[in-house]
């Protein structure tokens, strides 16, 4: 039987055809991988760069293209196209092996040509030299093709690389972009080059760099190995049952696929201790959290129970998210219930519910919280606003612990602006007691008491309930959260391993691992390539970040320098509208568009600020005879364009997004946000918050994205020159 691997171009291509011919193009290569003479239905061209790489036939309409050396029994499958792209492309392109990371890359070598011509030309009129700074060895050395050597010179700036970024081959241009981001070839190889090679089946000698050239006589197979060699690109079929998983689902198994920057991170054998992995959105820091997890437990012993490794995460959308990817993971059920998927206040919950015997009754709306400690304020007379008691009691008191007036009098107060003297913190202590009191009085709790209650259950038993505890979306969580966490699993090698990115902390909760006694010093890794969004999405939503200094949860100081994307696509779109129904009327056309183009409305999300205006934009869809749907729902979703506030919006992932009502006076929202005069610290922590929120919003999208307002922009949009 034909080994097969599959491209992840031939993936999303496949993922955006007609059904028909998705089911035509199952049939055919299923046919093909059960015969061992498949070359026969291949065809080859006629002048073509590489005789290796020729095409099938689908229907009269479409064709498959093949790579399939003269020996051997591997197959790659590239692209599925139209009759004449398939012939096209198959015409220009050859298959090399990249000198320094030995996996395959596909090279455009008319396209290549005519580009040095260009650039040549170009280069006459510039003398800048985008890579002056590296030595041809450098560059040879990291994979380069020496014949590239003369077009890489003549590049004057990053405009003329991400012109070339489809011209390329693959792993040669990532090299390119991390020098040309910044990075020291040193990194460059710790980061793009040794990361494959350390995924290196451990039972083949690599081969020589000419081993799979078209005019090499090939002695075994080395098209196998090279495959083995490209995890971050192709996609192995073990057998039938898997090449159907796939075509099936080809638009979520892209969302499990990982890279090999991620690969390396998650198939680390074991960390000495807790582990961390950070990146910018769309780096997969959740594909590698789920991988890690499924890593883990197929290390666990025989015997060991069922949920021994907790997968855990801020909110419970997000654990049912996690859910579901786990599912397209780890089709074995047996497997996957080594894993269980919670968010970390749901099982403090259970853990207190468990030892209490009853249910709990639970303070689940900000205003309600912050309406008690007005009154408590009221009738203490101390001129504090309820939200700064809301806060000095959440930053302070609960995420350091403190349980008497004298460790309040003491602990630091860093970040939170406003000093207090010994008096005022005898007063703000008072209220505190008071606030706590009248909870216990009508048995009420807080999710975060809830949590700091299950710590102290845990803390008194010998045997902890995991062996390990991954973590998606950690920056968010609260420092008694984190102590729950740290008290989930004995401390020891892979303990907890920890996903998340500072630059979308969306709910003001600041935390120092360090300080909680979870040290990642020297087991911490940042991935620095976005595999979800197209670079012109990515650099205008990162704009809205320039200048601000977030914290990387270790002491330091985050930074997204090197942070880039892997795709192309157009420009995102901004649109102001002189009232609300107007831009929902602009909604309207704009998703209309997005599937009369042939995007699923399940791939398309709205996000809004605050619910009653997803509730207006999901009626203008449907008076339209577009199909809509909230994000939140406890059951599976059905089909119809995903609508949700930009908190709920965390952590998915859409082909369009449409983000609505970005003007002032919604983003940031007012009530969100505490007055300067109050506490101009958290004032600041607040506008972070919400311009956070919005860059998550924005990164959600992948091929196209449109923010629309009505009145005036955000004050975002406006400073970040977005508008």
């Amino acid at each position: 039987m034909a080994n097969l691997g599959i491209h992840k171009d031939f993936l999303m291509e496949f993922a955006k055809l007609e059904k028909p011919v998705q089911k035509r193009v199952q049939e055919v290569f299923d046919k093909f991988r059960e015969h061992r003479h498949a070359g026969l239905h291949l065809e080859k061209l006629a002048n073509a760069r590489d005789p290796r790489i020729r095409t099938i036939r689908i229907n009269q309409f479409m064709r498959g293209v093949v790579l399939a050396p003269e020996s051997g029994d591997s197959f790659l499958l590239l692209k599925v196209l139209p009759h004449d792209d398939a012939i096209a492309w198959a015409g220009k392109h050859r298959a090399t092996v990249n000198s320094a990371t030995q996996g395959i890359e596909l090279r455009n070598d008319v396209a290549l040509e005519r580009a040095t011509a260009g650039v040549r030309q170009l280069a006459t009129t510039d003398t800048r030299r985008l890579f002056a700074h590296v030595s041809d060895k450098d560059l040879v050395r990291l994979g380069v093709e020496a014949d590239l050597l003369p077009l890489v010179r003549h590049l004057s700036d990053e405009a003329h690389l991400d012109a070339l970024h489809t011209v390329l081959p693959e792993q040669q241009y990532d090299v390119l972009a991390g020098l040309a981001a910044g990075m020291e070839p040193e990194d460059v190889w710790r980061e793009v080059v040794q990361l494959q090679l350390d995924q290196s089946p451990a039972t083949s000698a690599p081969p020589s760099p000419t081993a799979v050239d078209a005019d090499e006589p090939a002695l075994t197979d080395p098209l196998s190995a090279a495959m083995a060699r490209s995890q971050g690109r192709i996609a192995l079929v073990s057998g039938p049952e898997e090449l159907t998983e796939i075509l099936e689902r080809p638009f979520d198994v892209w969302r499990v696929f990982l890279h090999p920057s991620q690969r390396w991170v998650a198939y680390r054998t074991s960390y000495k201790g807790p582990a961390r992995v950070s990146g910018g959105p769309g780096t997969g820091k959740t594909v590698v959290a789920l991988h890690r997890a499924l890593h883990l437990a197929r290390q666990l012993p025989v015997d060991a129970p069922p949920e021994s490794i907790l997968l855990t995460t801020f909110t419970r959308d997000l654990a049912t998210d996690l859910g579901r990817n786990l599912e397209l993971l780890i089709p074995d059920p047996q497997l996957r219930g080594k894993i269980r998927v919670v968010n970390v206040d749901a099982l403090a919950n259970q853990i207190v519910r468990d030892d209490r015997g009853s249910v709990l009754s639970l303070l689940t709306r900000h205003k309600d919280i912050t309406s008690r400690w007005g009154r408590i304020a009221e009738r203490l007379e101390i001129e504090f606003s309820d939200v700064f008691l809301d806060q000095e009691w959440r930053q302070v008191v609960l995420a350091q612990d403190l349980r008497s007036p004298e460790e309040y009098l003491k602990a630091s107060r860093a970040g939170r602006g406003t000093s207090l003297g010994p008096l005022k913190r005898a007063q703000i202590w008072r209220a505190v007691e008071a606030f706590t009191k009248e909870l216990r009085k009508n048995e009420e709790w807080t999710f975060l008491q809830v949590c700091a209650e299950a710590t102290r259950l845990l803390e008194g038993r010998e045997q902890r309930p995991y062996r390990h505890v991954v973590i998606d979306e950690a920056q968010d969580l609260h420092p008694a959260q984190w102590r729950l966490l740290r008290a989930l699993v004995t401390s020891g090698p892979d303990d907890l391993f920890i996903a998340g990115d500072t630059y979308q902390r969306i709910y003001g909760n600041k935390v120092s691992l360090r300080s909680l006694g979870i040290t990642v010093t020297g087991r911490s890794t940042r991935l620095r390539i976005n595999y979800r969004t197209t670079k012109e999405i990515l650099v205008w939503s990162t704009r809205l970040l320039t200048g601000e200094q977030v914290d990387d949860m270790n002491g330091g100081n985050d930074s997204l320098t090197g942070y880039r994307s892997a795709l192309r696509g157009g420009q995102p779109q901004t649109q102001g509208f002189t009232s609300k129904a107007e831009e929902l009327s602009g909604l309207v056309t704009q998703v209309g568009e997005w599937i009369a183009s042939g995007v699923a409305p399940q791939e398309i999300g709205v996000a809004v600020r605050f619910v009653q205006l997803g509730k207006d934009a999901a009626h203008a869809l449907r008076q339209a005879g577009l199909p809509a749907v909230a994000l939140g729902g406890a059951s599976a979703p059905e089909a119809g364009v995903r609508i949700g506030t930009m908190h709920r919006m965390k952590g998915l992932e859409f082909r369009c997004v449409a983000v609505v009502g970005a003007g002032e006076g919604v983003v940031p929202m007012p009530g969100a946000v505490t007055a300067e005069e109050v506490d101009a610290q958290q004032y600041r922590e607040d506008v972070l918050s919400e311009l956070s929120l919005l860059f998550v919003a924005c990164t959600r999208a992948r091929d196209a994205l449109q923010v629309s307002w009505y009145g005036s922009p955000s004050r975002f949009l406006v400073e970040a020159g977005a508008v």
